[in-house]
């Protein structure tokens, strides 16, 4: 198993830290970011900014992969379960809390394509870091003797994070309400679970 991206890879760096911080603020509060803007804040110009935290879209990814370890990690407290049951419980509390989370909801309706980009490839590493929590999730289940599956631990984590996209994008991919009851339901079933 690959180890996830470093979540903030300029947090050693103190005034880096403080430019994260204000624009994770800005980015709970519902606000686009806007480097220029940003950067006057700072009190420094866009090219320093840069450096500190990278472009538009690599702050984004960084501020969006701080809050997704939380996330799951809240969403897994939730589940009180073990095996399959519990990754599936897990995917579905954390889709929902993405789905119930209004600055999330206005960041996709806002920059839709661009946010589906940042979410969902590898032009950033978010989905890779999201795959790499539910690949130990996975790996954990199958150590403690809780789960089988023909699938690599690996594969099958890539597989549950596609189920999770599918779910919670879909009014932006194909039109349809976000719903984490089908992601429970569908990761149950790959899992061979039943909740």
């Amino acid at each position: 198993m690959s180890s996830p991206p470093q979540a903030i890879p300029f947090a050693r760096h103190a005034e880096a830290e403080r430019a994260f911080r204000l624009a994770r603020r800005r980015f709970v509060a519902g606000e686009r970011l806007d480097m220029q803007v940003l950067a006057a804040e700072l009190g420094v110009d866009r090219s320093t900014l840069f450096r500190w935290v990278g472009n538009r879209d690599q702050l984004v990814a960084a501020i969006l992969i701080s809050m997704t370890e939380s996330a799951i990690r809240d969403a897994d407290s939730k589940s009180k379960q073990t095996g399959g049951a519990r990754i599936a419980l897990t995917a579905y509390h954390y889709a929902q809390a993405l789905i119930d989370s209004e600055f999330f909801q206005a960041y996709l309706k806002r920059e839709s394509d661009r946010a589906l980009r940042l979410l969902t490839s590898k032009a950033s590493p978010v989905q890779g870091y999201v795959v790499s929590i539910f690949e130990r999730m996975v790996e954990q289940e199958r150590d403690r003797g809780n789960l089988t599956h023909a699938l690599a631990c690996h594969d099958l984590a890539y597989l549950i994070v596609r189920i999770i996209e599918s779910f919670i994008y879909a009014d932006t991919i194909i039109g349809d309400s976000p719903d984490a009851t089908k992601i429970r339901a569908s990761v149950a079933a790959l899992l061979h679970v039943e909740l």
